[in-house]
């Protein structure tokens, strides 16, 4: 299930974006600075070279180009995360005692820590290989202030650069010859991911804006409960959560028996006392 789902995100979906986009001389692959191997890690996988910073002296002229923030987190953070996820596999052992829209929450923090975990570990190990610093993936999504801020900013920002000039700006090119600039990102933003409440935003012009302790829980609300409706049901038809804990067990069988057959080696040798 991991090895599937990975590979189908990686290689199936986003590598051929990437190359649809190369054969329009576009995208992160049409670069010619790219080094053979940096081209093929950013082929692979879903990272993002980062930019050099601009030089201090621009900078200082122009603050606008400082980026204090670059999304980037502590070894701290994803430890957290991997504690929790082992704490989620736990808890299924119990899921018949627990309610089942409880066990529908946990899916979602689940999947989403799993996401950042494995796409750090990728990046780790594109990082180490190509030597050059990348964008980060994930930006607390569950600070989220709008769905805009959840889908464009926070939630696996390599999509969203990606989706961007293979579907918006094309689809905003044939619109706006249609309706004209000023409406044509509402249904370009539709076709690119069918949420028309992004373009009413531009519309109120930040008039209705609500402060973030409301905004923040009503929009992981609306994203957990679509998710209930959309997203989940499918997963379970295909049991990919089964498959999914059959693996988790797999492995830790694999290393239990591992450690145990170390032991075993130390004491057989004497190198316990």
């Amino acid at each position: 299930m991991h090895l599937c789902g990975t590979t189908s995100f990686f290689i199936a979906w986003l590598s051929n974006f990437k190359i649809l986009l190369l054969a329009f001389n576009e995208g992160p692959l049409s670069d010619p600075s790219l080094s053979l191997p940096q081209f093929l890690a950013v082929g692979c996988f879903p990272i993002k070279i980062q930019p050099n910073p601009p030089p201090k002296s621009q900078t200082k002229q122009n603050p606008s180009l400082q980026n204090p923030q670059n999304g980037h987190k502590s070894l701290w953070n994803y430890a957290i995360k991997v504690i929790l996820v082992v704490a989620f596999v736990r808890t299924y052992n119990y899921s018949e005692h627990i309610h089942p829209k409880v066990i529908l929450v946990i899916y979602c923090f689940h999947i989403y820590f799993m996401l950042e975990i494995m796409f750090a570990m990728v990046a780790a190990l594109a990082r180490a290989t190509v030597g050059s610093k990348l964008e980060p993936q994930f930006d607390e999504p569950y600070l989220s202030t709008s769905l805009q801020d959840f889908w464009g900013r926070r939630w696996n920002i390599m999509v969203t650069s990606i989706l961007r000039p293979t579907v918006y700006s094309p689809a905003l090119r044939v619109w706006t010859r249609a309706l004209g600039r000023k409406w044509a990102p509402l249904p370009a933003t539709f076709v690119t991911f069918m949420v028309s409440a992004i373009g009413l935003k531009k519309v109120l012009k930040g008039r209705c804006r609500l402060p973030p302790a409301v905004s923040r829980p009503l929009t992981i609300g609306f994203v957990v409960v679509t998710g209930f409706w959309l997203f989940l049901p499918e997963l379970r038809r295909c049991k990919g959560f089964v498959r999914a804990f059959d693996e988790y067990m797999l492995v830790a069988a694999f290393v239990k028996d591992i450690v145990g057959g170390a032991v075993k080696f130390r004491n057989d040798n004497g190198m316990g006392k």
